[in-house]
């Protein structure tokens, strides 16, 4: 079974609207939200196939992510398709994913953007230095480490971040992608459109460039330790 795993934090007024079109396109849903308290999820209510878990503070995204696995493990569920609440991923696309998804179990199947013209070009090529590196870490064709509308198996997902006291924040989305290429696990890139909004449409980004980018670059250090860790153990054994 498949459950779209919606993690959020002060998502605004674009929550309610994804988490519909997110119902519409399927029939389980679970919402995390993260320690908001903007009251962006107040209205939202418990219904048949959708589920609601509310973190008592925020923990940031790995942390939402990973409580939303563990209750999608208990509730029988096999496959988590993430997407963020704040409207930029494509509820259109939940039911291609899925199908892919359902046709190759084993795989992650990884959203590839395309931009459109609103993008900030800043975190456009940015990006690309993360690609490069996770690509080259992974061992695998990835071709975006950060877009996080994707769908992982919950198993192996939930043994790596369980296995981890990282993979709690902004760094999720390429470690995850690299600890389960490290698993076996293969990955498809598929394209799928992302919407940017202004900050008069609802648009929200908790992204701190210097503080996220220091963490981003703690992560691939700390990865790189470990690939530097698993190739001495390989050649010594």
């Amino acid at each position: 079974m498949q459950v779209v795993l919606i993690p959020s934090y002060n998502s605004g007024k674009r929550l309610h609207e994804t988490v519909t079109r997110a119902r519409a396109a399927w029939p389980h849903v679970l919402l995390v939200v993260d320690g908001s308290t903007d009251g962006s999820a107040d209205m939202l209510k418990e219904a048949a196939g959708f589920r609601i878990i509310r973190r008592a503070g925020n923990g940031g995204k790995g942390a939402a992510v990973l409580d939303g696995l563990r209750e999608a493990d208990a509730s029988g569920f096999t496959h988590v398709l993430v997407m963020d609440a704040d409207g930029q991923h494509p509820a259109g696309e939940i039911q291609h994913f899925m199908a892919l998804s359902a046709a190759h179990p084993g795989a992650m199947i990884l959203g590839a953007p395309r931009f459109d013209a609103n993008a900030p070009r800043i975190r456009v090529w940015g990006r690309k230095i993360s690609n490069v590196l996770v690509r080259f870490l992974a061992g695998k064709y990835i071709k975006d480490a950060l877009f996080g509308f994707r769908v992982y198996p919950v198993a192996p997902l939930l043994r790596v971040m369980q296995a981890s006291r990282h993979m709690r924040s902004y760094d999720f989305d390429a470690e995850a992608v690299v600890r389960l290429a490290w698993e076996g696990l293969f990955a498809i890139n598929e394209p799928a459109p992302v919407k940017y909004f202004a900050k008069a449409e609802g648009g929200i980004s908790h992204f701190h460039y210097w503080r996220d980018n220091f963490r981003f670059a703690r992560m691939y250090a700390r990865l790189f330790a470990s690939l530097l860790a698993r190739r001495l153990r390989a050649f010594c054994f």
